[in-house]
């Protein structure tokens, strides 16, 4: 992962459970000061939410017209709109 990545997009589209969280989790684990996740998924992912929650995470899910699902990572402390 390139450390000067505001934004690290993860394209989950086409994964089977548990693959997308576990690509999340892993990513989180080496997110640096500043970084944010964009993930790409063709389902909502209810379960990840209140792992990210727990984790001191904060998720905004944007529903695309193609039925597929945006869903951008950040810390809870993190200003909306700002990293990416």
């Amino acid at each position: 992962m390139d450390p000067q990545a505001k934004l690290i997009e993860i394209d989950a589209r086409g994964l089977e459970p548990p693959e997308p969280m576990e690509k999340v989790m892993q990513t989180l684990d080496l997110l640096h000061s500043g970084q944010h996740i964009r993930l790409l998924l063709h389902r909502e992912p209810f379960p990840l939410y209140p792992i990210l929650q727990s984790r001191g995470y904060r998720h905004d899910t944007m529903p695309q017209a193609d039925g597929s699902y945006v869903i951008l990572i950040r810390p809870a402390d993190t200003v909306p709109g700002m990293g990416g």
